[in-house]
Parts: C-alpha cells; structure tokens; sequence
C-alpha cells in the first residue's frame, strides 16, 4: 500500500524534493493528461495553469507542462496569478483541467500542486488516487531518486525567479480576463470612492491583481508587501500577521485592511480600529447581509469543526443554523452542495458562495465585504457587532504517526478526563493536520486560563505517545 500523496489541498511539499521533484512533476502532468483523454473520450486535453511568487514556481509549472505535453495535453500559462483565478479560467476558458503551482501560506523553500476540473471545484479523489498510482510506478521502475541528480531534480534554470524565464504569451491575457470578472461581475454596481483601504499582498499571488482590482472601483488603496522576490512569500505578512496589519491601518486612518494568504484563496480583515476579522466573522457578517436579502438559502451557514462556538450560539439567536464539516475546504464545499446552502468557510478566511463560485477566492471575498459595507452604511466594525468569540486556544503537536486518537489508550483517557472538566461549558476537538505531521489540539471554554491548561496537559501525553520531537 502506498502513501496518500494528495492532501486536503492538493500535493505539499518541500520544492525539489520527492513528490516536487522535476522526474515527479512530469509524471504528475503526463497522467492528469492521460487520464482527461480517457474521461473526456479525446486525443487531446486542454489544462490552464498559474502559480504565485515561489522561486521555485517557474520551473515546477515547465515540468507540470512537459509530461502533459508528452500525455498529449494542450497547456496554457496563466503566469503568477491567485489560485481562485485559475479555477475561474478552467472554468470559462473552457479548459479540461487546471492546475495552480501553489502551497499557500507555507514559506517560500515549499510548494505544491492543486488540480481543478472543469466546474472549478477540486480535483476528485479517484483521480487523485490514479495519479499517484502512476507515480509510485514510475519511481519503482526509475528508482527511488528517480536517476536524476539533484539540480536536474529541482528544475534548476538561470531566470527561473517570480515571473520566470518564459511566461506564456498569452499570460497577461488570462490574468486581465480575471480581473475583469472580479471588477466587472463580481464588483459590477459597486463603488469604493472615499474608501481607504491598506492591502496586504503577503509578496504573493495578489501582488499585483488585489491593489489594481480596489482601486479599479475607486479606493484609495494602500499596498504593503507587494514586491514579491521568490523567497519573501508569507514571510511576516500577510494572513499569519494580521496584527501588523491591524497597526497599519490604525497608523494610516484607514478604513479598513485586508490580507491575503500566499495564493489569496482566503482573505482576513481588521477594522478600522485595527481589530482582528477572522473567516468566523466574516462569515456572521456575510450571513446576516445574505439573511436580510432573502439570499441566506435554508437560513444555513456551513462551518467546520474549528468555528469558534460563539458563532453558532450567535447565529441560532438569529435563528440561522450552523453545519460544520470536516476542516479543509473541499470538505465544506461538500456540505454547501449537499444542502444547497449559499455561504460557508473556515475560520482561517477561506470563504465559500457557491452561486458565485466553488472554489474560495479572497478577492470575492474582499468584494462582498466591501458591498456590505457600502449597501448597509456601516463601518466594518459595526458589522462585526452581535458574535461574541468565546475563548480557544489551539495547540500544535509534531507527531511521527497519525494513529486514531481513540485506539491510543493515554491519550483517550486524557481527551476523556479533559471534556470531563469541561462539563458542557466548552469544547475539546482532537485532529490531525491535512498537510503536515502535526496533530492539532483545540479547547474552547469560559476561562482562557483553564482551556489552556488543560490543552497544555493533552499536548503533553499526545507528545510522549507519538514519538513527537
């Protein structure tokens, strides 16, 4: 039995090294080509792609492009843009395919692979699993180093830096076509003058698209880290840093501020008095603003399992449901098509409105938070006002297996001694991480201090049971 290599999101890891080595990555274009032409019933597919402002981006986007080439595969480069964007351009274009050359907020010496279909929602499960069949059969008969050295394994090339050597000609084209279906359709009606707004681009994949699309509908806009250099992706800013941001935004008078992870899936936002606006937030603004249009379908929002239980206790006040799914966005992208609902997302920012679109996209996001604003007449502050956060700390334990919690008999009885003393006034969630071999500890409960005793006390016995560092 071989290893899962697709995660939650997509393939992650660190660029250069097995499964982001050049030998995989042509194997990973080959089959996806492949295995179009054999559901699609032709000779020849058509795959979009787009990466953000990794080093490493360039020639992991030529080794993508050389085995679907070899696979038959037509492929077109979108060049740096958002990850949404290309699940917008394999969508409309119309196109077979596409893949984002990504690894989000991860800093820059990683990367990653996301696949998405023609309707824009991720790559399914089958094929993934097909893929990684052909690359573990490709490494059996190659090898385990795959019989490169290791320049040739990480695709190194002079002039491979952020916008790479040989962006295709039409990359411009596709990335204008973007933005004009986020100015145009997504912003259509919608007008920002006398708005300020401090942008964080986290040097990432909006570097350029995010301030160009505010001040498009007529902001005043301010953009920090937007001078991406290949290694300064994520590197204190952005998403992870929201409290800086916050700083900016007091220091400056602005309205607001919003930052962006390193592929602006997702988008996090401070008010004007530079407080913190998480996914959570954002989703009981946009839910009350949907509610009060008619457009809250089933009056239901989908979380996850992390949502803060604030917001689900503020929401049943309006008389709303809250649905939690899996962590991971495909997962509530699952539960919003099940259930028809029209608004879902993660505390981390990754928002979801199917009617607009199935893949989670911070510049959406950023549009409709903006129109919420404008429509209602209200500072981003106000619209926060009714979601009382109770306390929650997260702790994160590195892990050398990912056992069921409840076959580890230690750690059982902990979880169980813990929810004990918790007694109905909180909640103890116990998971591991999609993408990284860490097991995550989350506690929600009235009093800060005994929450974060009693995840310290539960990290502790996870800690001796799995043989973390």
């Amino acid at each position: 039995m071989t290893d899962k290599l697709f995660g939650t999101d997509g393939m992650r890891g660190e660029a250069g090294r097995f499964p982001l080595d050049a030998a995989t990555l042509r194997v990973v274009g080959r089959s996806l080509a492949r295995r179009i032409a054999e559901t699609n019933g032709r000779s020849e597919a058509r795959i979009v792609m787009g990466r953000d402002t990794r080093e490493s981006g360039a020639w992991i986007e030529r080794a993508i492009t050389e085995g679907a080439r070899e696979g038959g595969a037509q492929c077109e480069s979108a060049g740096v843009i958002t990850t949404p964007g290309v699940a917008y351009l394999a969508r409309t274009l119309p196109a077979h395919a596409g893949i984002v050359v990504s690894a989000s907020h991860n800093p820059y010496h990683d990367n990653g692979i996301k696949i998405f279909s023609p309707t824009g929602r991720k790559l399914d499960d089958a094929t993934e699993r097909l893929i990684e069949a052909d690359i573990y059969e490709h490494r059996g008969t190659r090898g385990e180093a795959g019989g490169e050295s290791a320049g040739a394994a990480r695709g190194e090339e002079s002039g491979a830096g952020v916008a790479g050597a040989a962006d295709e000609s039409g990359a411009a084209e596709l990335s204008a076509r973007y933005l004009d279906y986020l100015a145009e359709e997504i912003g259509g009606g919608l007008r920002l003058e006398g708005l300020r707004v401090v942008a964080d681009c986290a040097n990432g994949a909006a570097f350029r698209l995010a301030p160009a699309l505010l001040a498009r509908l007529g902001a005043e806009v301010r953009a920090v880290h937007d001078a991406p250099d290949g290694r300064n992706i994520n590197h204190e800013c952005g998403s992870l840093f929201v409290g800086r941001l916050g700083e900016m935004v007091v220091a400056d008078g602005a309205d607001l501020g919003v930052a962006f992870d390193g592929d602006a899936d997702r988008a996090l936002f401070v008010d004007a008095q530079g407080r913190e606006v998480d996914g959570d937030a954002t989703l009981w603004l946009l839910a009350n603003y949907l509610d009060g249009r008619g457009r809250l379908e089933g009056r239901t929002v989908v979380a996850t399992v992390m949502s803060n239980l604030g917001l689900e206790l503020a929401l049943k006040e309006r008389g709303i449901e809250l649905l939690r799914a899996s962590v991971g966005d495909k997962y509530v992208l699952e539960e919003l098509l099940r259930t028809d609902a029209s608004l879902g997302g993660e505390q981390s920012g990754h928002i979801i409105l199917p009617r607009l679109g199935l893949a989670g996209d911070g510049l959406v996001t950023t549009l409709c938070v903006l129109r919420a604003m404008r429509e209602s007449g209200l500072a981003l502050g106000r619209l926060t006002e009714g979601f009382t956060r109770l306390p929650q700390t997260l702790v994160n334990v590195r892990v050398a297996e990912k056992r069921p919690f409840a076959e580890v008999a230690e750690i059982a009885s902990a979880a169980g001694r813990a929810e004990a003393q918790l007694a109905g006034r909180g909640r103890l969630l116990l998971r591991y991480s999609g993408t990284e071999p860490l097991a995550r500890v989350m506690i929600e409960g009235e009093r800060q201090e005994e929450i974060e005793r009693l995840a310290g006390e539960l990290a502790t016995v996870i800690r001796r049971a799995l043989g973390g560092a």
